[in-house]
């Protein structure tokens, strides 16, 4: 069984920051990419960053410039700096990987259980 749990949400005053964190547990051989998405209420489910396993990123345009993402392959665990927020961050914000159990075996993807971030005008 594989764990993604995600921590570092609440509230925060816009221009504010926030930084999650995403520690993966369980039966893991290996880690490809990880990523954050998040959900709005009545929306649909969006990418807000990845990361490969080398530490190539991608950022959705409303965020880039402001978030950073990064990882820590030792620790299994991948981060959100937040920067400048505006409440239209306002979200669950969900962790993702794609997780490979042992040697031999496809990667699989995983999602946590989300993390609420609001932010205040």
């Amino acid at each position: 069984q594989v764990q993604l749990v995600e921590s570092g949400g609440g509230l925060v005053q816009a221009g504010g920051s926030l930084r999650l964190s995403c520690l993966a547990s369980g039966s893991i051989f290996s880690i490809d990419a990880m990523g954050w998405y998040r959900q709005a209420p009545g929306k649909e489910r969006e990418l807000v960053a990845t990361i490969s396993s080398v530490c190539s990123t991608n950022y959705a345009d409303s965020v880039k410039g402001r978030f950073t993402i990064s990882r820590d392959n030792a620790k299994k665990t991948v981060y959100l700096q937040m920067n400048s927020l505006k409440p239209e961050d306002t979200a669950v914000y969900y962790c993702n990987a794609d997780i490979r159990h042992i040697y031999s075996s496809p990667y699989l993807n995983y999602w946590g259980q989300g993390t609420q971030v609001t932010v205040s005008s």
